[in-house]
């Protein structure tokens, strides 16, 4: 990679960063689960930035959002906890979704890529949630650990279908943007080379 490609990416790494705690701003809650979990839609720019540059570039989007969101708002933890969960998540997103579109560019693998993305962050999360967020949030808040049962509820109830929506909102979004903007896109993707 040419030096004045290095630039290029990281100018539109830290774009696509701004414009992904921006969105994170405009978060809201979705009918029906628990209030604290807020969709908001900031992977779209972390996709579209590892789609363009690379898994890396998408995680680093993810990062930096997170960082800022913790530098500027805090946490009602103390610690970036909540922030930790939604870099985690939305990289878990990005990183597969980003390696099988590069793999096979085309409208399949695509497809293919936000699907396994999908599945992968609702699995892990689930996973995540029950061994090591959950227990994170009541310990830092000092609050009554909760039981293997209630943790158990929380995530089939709560945490799986809102991964599972939140995850169809910002690829149906994403797909969107994308093949309006893809001759665009591919002229970026060419410049940072």
């Amino acid at each position: 990679m040419q030096p004045k490609g290095k630039l290029y990416r990281m100018i539109a790494v830290s774009l696509m960063s701004s414009i992904a705690y921006v969105l994170m701003l405009l978060d809201f809650p979705f009918p029906g689960l628990p209030p604290f979990l807020k969709i908001d839609l900031s992977d779209v720019p972390a996709l579209l930035s590892g789609i363009v540059f690379g898994p890396v570039a998408g995680i680093t989007v993810e990062a930096i959002k997170n960082i800022l969101h913790y530098g500027v708002q805090g946490s009602m933890t103390g610690v970036p906890v909540g922030q930790f969960a939604n870099f985690i998540a939305g990289s878990l997103f990005i990183v597969p979704a980003a390696i099988l579109f590069r793999k096979y560019r085309s409208k399949k693998g695509l497809t293919l890529g936000l699907l396994t993305g999908a599945l992968t962050m609702t699995l892990m999360m689930a996973l995540l949630n029950y061994v090591l967020i959950l227990p994170a949030y009541t310990w830092f808040l000092n609050y009554d650990p909760m039981t293997s049962e209630m943790m158990t509820q929380l995530i089939i109830t709560g945490i799986t279908p809102f991964n599972l929506i939140k995850s169809t909102i910002v690829a149906g979004l994403f797909i969107m943007i994308y093949y309006k903007l893809s001759p665009y896109l591919n002229r970026m993707e060419q410049r940072s080379s």
